[in-house]
């Protein structure tokens, strides 16, 4: 086969460290935007991005030139320094150690960019600890609650 050829949906899932409600108004639509122009300088095209004050959800394609660690490494890294420049109170911003990354069939795309889009709403009903835990029920991921929120 002479061509390489990938369409690879995924979807991420990564939170503030501790959990802790960083993610202020007033900042939030930047740093969707910010993640976004990550994604994009990563050829990993982003389609949705969007979350809630301590965590966000990102849906785009992996390249096939990267890993998807590194993109994860790319994203949080440089999103969280930059953060930091936007107010005093988020000079202890930084991201949870792991992540979660689940693949997007594509006919799954438009419900999972719904999804994203309605986090505020989502999120009135359900706390970010139970949303990521049916992820990893959804995905059937074996996980140790022990080290899920570390």
């Amino acid at each position: 086969m002479g061509q390489s050829l990938v369409k690879n949906y995924i979807h991420l899932v990564f939170s503030t460290k501790y959990r802790e409600a960083l993610i202020y108004p007033p900042y939030e639509a930047e740093l969707h935007n910010y993640l976004g122009s990550i994604c994009k300088e990563l050829e990993c095209q982003p389609i949705k991005i969007g979350g809630y004050h301590d965590h966000v959800h990102i849906l785009c394609m992996l390249s096939k030139k990267i890993a998807l660690m590194k993109l994860l490494e790319e994203l949080k890294s440089h999103s969280s320094k930059w953060i930091k420049t936007k107010d005093v109170r988020l000079k202890n911003f930084y991201w949870q150690d792991g992540y979660g990354a689940f693949s997007v069939k594509p006919s799954e795309v438009d419900r999972v960019i719904a999804y994203i889009a309605n986090q505020h709403e989502h999120h009135r009903k359900k706390t970010f600890q139970e949303e990521y835990r049916a992820f990893l029920l959804k995905y059937n991921v074996a996980y140790d609650e022990r080290y899920v929120w570390e």
